[in-house]
């Protein structure tokens, strides 16, 4: 793992102790958006599961263990995909997983697991914080979360840093799997920086929503940046459907 490139001031070390039990674990999900929550035995939940499946499954000995979710446009439901499939995830047995909140711009990942807002991701990436400071439980057993934390004036210049890519393969190797929440991908450049950086990239697409060649657009600028493109999560109403390499069709 290569080091972090030189800084004026020292930065605290990448330490994964786990946090403490207090800072998270006694929040509560109420969004109904999210489904493995609010209908966990719901077709939208199963649906989640069955993504879940087709990621785990490409590869037994080298799946996808960073795995940045992305859209082309503002407004489909990325987020909220995020949460379900990292809360899908946690269901599987002896995994832990992380889920990063990376929109550094428009963060929600907090709002979405009833927590309050605590140093995170940006903190980390500044060497305001040590890891162990900004990683938190939650109120489902085997997902942890990284929220933004204070958010920067230049995102894409902080996301640039050697910094990042020390950050998120440290937490690779803790982690069974880290979820890492991006903003809208043809808007602002930070989900190519860091798609380009995670083992795989998931594309969330509302149906009815987002013009083809939107989506087209966002899929072929996330390859050429160095992106691997696993598939899209298809959202909309009360169906989520998965194409592409993490489809099982």
């Amino acid at each position: 793992m290569s080091e972090p490139a030189a800084n004026p001031t020292p930065s605290p070390e990448l330490n994964l102790t786990p946090a403490q039990p207090e800072s998270g674990r006694d929040s509560t999900i109420v969004a109904e958006e999210i489904r493995m929550i609010s209908d966990p035995r719901g077709q939208v939940a199963e649906q989640f599961r069955s993504l879940r499946n087709s990621i785990t499954a490409l590869n037994p000995d080298g799946a996808p263990r960073t795995l940045a979710i992305t859209s082309a446009i503002a407004g489909e439901g990325k987020s909220v995909a995020a949460v379900n499939l990292a809360i899908a995830m946690a269901e599987l047995p002896g995994k832990e997983i992380l889920l990063v909140d990376a929109n550094l711009h428009n963060p929600s990942l907090e709002h979405y697991m009833g927590q309050a807002q605590h140093q995170g991701f940006a903190d980390v990436l500044r060497g305001g914080c040590s890891l162990d400071a900004a990683l938190r439980p939650t109120c489902v057993d085997g997902l942890a979360l990284m929220g933004a934390g204070s958010l920067p004036e230049n995102p894409s210049k902080l996301l640039g840093s050697d910094r990042t890519r020390v950050v998120l393969n440290t937490l690779k190797q803790r982690f069974s799997y880290v979820l890492i929440d991006t903003p809208d991908a043809l808007s602002i450049s930070d989900a190519s920086m860091i798609g380009a950086l995670a083992d795989g990239t998931l594309l969330v697409v509302r149906m009815g929503f987002t013009a083809r060649s939107l989506v087209e657009q966002t899929y072929n600028q996330l390859e050429t940046l160095g992106g691997n493109v696993l598939g899209t999560c298809l959202t909309g109403g009360d169906q989520v459907q998965h194409t592409g390499g993490v489809s099982n069709s």
